[in-house]
């Protein structure tokens, strides 16, 4: 999800950061539109352009051949990854919308990676549980319900092989992270998980301040 509100970064800064970062094509600029257009202010959980740019530099730039994304929506994000994928790599994605992620499934056609995509509807927590405890996944990214973040890196981190990246989307929640005394249980479930990774000696990482905050962490 990506968040509109930047209080870290002056408006015009953001916007000509946006305007020298790779812009999205034709099959993307109607996937935004098509989002806003149905879905209103829910469309503001969809990741920003940049940031698809950098999921996808991201992948790229460690070989990723399995990725898995906890928290579709409509499609953006996996458009991005499946399209960084080689031919046989294979991307599983986790939501519990058939409604949203009908419409990613028409992009991922038109795009022609559906054959690269395995979606699972069902809660994700479930899903990560059932998968196989060898350490095979490249990359992983999570931006889902907040309270469950934690979770999710529990399951995660031992499934990614070493060198693999895990990436966390809305680290910074609008700048509410940083309040003394949260009284939302999303900030606080967001604070709590950003001072559970710092401490963790099991990964390296780096909170990112593009959009809403991406936390990027590699397994050691």
């Amino acid at each position: 999800m990506a968040s509109v509100n930047q209080p870290w970064l002056d408006p015009a800064v953001a916007a000509y950061a946006i305007e020298h970062s790779t812009a999205p094509d034709e099959l993307q600029r109607r996937l935004i539109a098509e989002t806003a257009e149905r879905l209103g202010r829910v469309s503001a959980m969809q990741i920003s352009p940049d940031e698809g740019v950098l999921l996808a530099l991201l992948a790229r730039s460690i070989g990723a051949r399995r990725i898995v994304e906890v928290g579709t929506f409509t499609g953006y994000s996996s458009l991005c990854f499946a399209r960084a994928l080689p031919d046989d790599g294979h991307l599983l994605c986790c939501d519990v919308s058939e409604e949203w992620t009908s419409i990613a499934r028409r992009y991922w056609a038109e795009a022609g990676v559906a054959d690269k995509i395995e979606l699972r509807l069902g809660p994700a927590i479930e899903t990560l549980r059932g998968l196989p405890t060898t350490a095979d996944i490249d990359l992983a990214f999570i931006d889902a319900d907040k309270s469950s973040y934690a979770a999710y890196f529990a399951e995660l981190l031992p499934r990614v092989r070493p060198g693999g990246l895990i990436l966390t989307d809305n680290t910074l929640w609008s700048g509410r992270v940083v309040e003394p005394d949260p009284d939302d249980a999303d900030t606080v479930a967001m604070a709590a998980y950003n001072d559970a990774l710092v401490h963790d000696d099991r990964v390296e990482l780096v909170l990112l301040t593009i959009r809403d905050g991406l936390t990027v962490a590699r397994k050691r």
